[in-house]
């Protein structure tokens, strides 16, 4: 298939998740053999943070604004077998429109942030998703599984709605001996809502155990947050360097934002990436957590995490980490998920039959 990806980003994964999501399914896809083509709002914000500026798979395109895509990139939308529009794409609802109106081939909605988009849907207040989509798109394809595809087809008139999870990659993501460095560690960007649990289950252990060492790593924290002295706080670590910050810590801890613990079924990048590294997970609770990813170390006070870092021996604690890594290679690698959209895609029929047209020099 020739398929098109108008993403938030592929380029930067400083402040966002989408990065390493599209990067791994891009991968796999073109390792399946298709065609795939990633278009990305050039921001400056990214601009400045590009980790990967250009992709070794697949063909990525950076546009000015919403002039510059439906100028450069009409024919491709035209002729593709597949156009996808993830959310948070800048002027997503303009976006979506043009590609409605001009996609012959498959269309589908990847939506990385379910939870907060119905959230703001339902608030009116959601600038890359519309009503009117959500009947237009072929594909609703979800991060949040369970009971929210049910609420996007029965009460928001999506025609299918699918859960996509997110994925990892086993050849950056796997067990490799390093010193431990900490006992416990956090990878996320800052969230208010995130936040009182981060508070509770790191930062107050960390207060109470002030000879153990803990990492707070990500970017947009708040000049006034009072850190202990025993955590170690990093503003950025680059995807290239996640194996090696996961395998340094004794356990990593895992903690998710209001809407996505109310809708359940929300496995984050970052919890596949610990797991696959086989570090055990300590994590607050939610619906469809045990079913996705087992053993998980679940804890609601900081008197919980103080017990695992201090009763779980050594054997104990490699042996659970040897167990969900075992469940995510089975189950959630970026592999796993290309072949699932490529099986999603082939059930759903063209719009219109497929017609070549030829691209001029400018749009190549």
């Amino acid at each position: 298939m020739d398929i098109v990806i108008l993403g938030l980003s592929i380029t930067s994964s400083w402040g966002n998740g989408h990065a390493t999501t599209f990067r791994g399914l891009v991968r796999e896809l073109a390792a399946l053999g298709h065609r795939v083509t990633f278009l990305e709002r050039d921001v400056p914000w990214y601009a400045a943070h590009r980790d990967l500026p250009h992709p070794p798979y697949g063909r990525t395109w950076l546009y000015r604004d919403l002039t510059d895509l439906r100028v450069r990139f009409r024919p491709l939308v035209e002729q593709a077998d597949a156009v996808i529009v993830g959310s948070y794409v800048p002027d997503g609802i303009e976006v979506g429109e043009w590609v409605l109106e001009h996609a012959r081939g498959r269309t589908a909605f990847y939506d990385i942030d379910t939870p907060l988009t119905l959230a703001a849907l339902a608030r009116g207040a959601c600038d890359y998703l519309s009503p009117a989509l959500i009947h237009g798109y072929q594909l609703y394809l979800s991060f949040t599984g369970g009971p929210t595809l049910q609420h996007l087809e029965h009460d928001l008139g999506a025609p299918e709605a699918h859960a996509l999870y997110c994925s990892f990659d086993p050849a950056l993501y796997y067990p490799q001996p390093q010193p431990t460095r900490w006992d416990l560690g956090y990878l996320g960007t800052y969230s208010p809502d995130r936040q009182p649990r981060l508070e509770s289950l790191l930062l107050e252990p960390a207060r109470r155990e002030p000879a153990r060492r803990f990492t707070v790593a990500g970017p947009m924290y708040p000049e006034t947050i009072a850190w202990p002295g025993n955590v170690e706080r990093r503003e950025h670590v680059p995807p290239d360097e996640h194996r090696a910050f996961y395998n340094q810590q004794r356990f990593t801890l895992n903690v998710t934002r209001d809407d996505m613990i109310r809708a359940g079924w929300s496995p984050s990048v970052r919890l596949f990436e610990a797991a696959a590294c086989g570090v055990p997970i300590i994590s607050d609770r939610w619906a469809g957590l045990e079913e996705l990813l087992d053993p998980i170390l679940f804890a609601d006070t900081s008197e919980q995490v103080q017990g695992y870092l201090r009763d779980l021996d050594e054997g104990t604690r490699q042996a659970i980490g040897a167990r969900v890594r075992e469940r995510v290679m089975a189950e959630h690698t970026a592999a796993h998920r290309a072949q699932q959209l490529m099986n999603m895609l082939a059930k759903v029929p063209r719009r219109q039959p497929r017609q070549r047209i030829p691209m001029t020099e400018t749009q190549r």
